[in-house]
């Protein structure tokens, strides 16, 4: 797992004064982890977009909140390596 876009995924939550104490690659994005509503992770899913060059759709963003932090960072990942980012 890339340390750089996870490093970045927590540190613009912690930005968007979301608790990250305790989030580990397992921590779900939804509902029993992070509880992030769908408006906070599609600011989220916009400034890993800005940062790392990858698009999602909204269909993409609405999926999120069944995924864990450690799933998001490895989607990103995978996007970056399709568009030839990485």
């Amino acid at each position: 797992m890339s340390a750089p876009v996870r490093e970045f995924v927590v540190n613009t939550l912690e930005a968007m004064h979301i608790d990250v104490s305790g989030v580990t690659d397992a921590t779900p994005i939804g509902d029993g982890g992070m509880e992030l509503e769908s408006l906070t992770t599609a600011e989220l899913v916009m400034q890993v977009e800005e940062e790392f060059g990858v698009k999602f759709s909204d269909d993409d963003v609405e999926g999120m909140q069944d995924m864990t932090v450690g799933g998001f960072v490895a989607d990103v990942e995978g996007r970056m390596a399709a568009t030839g980012a990485a």
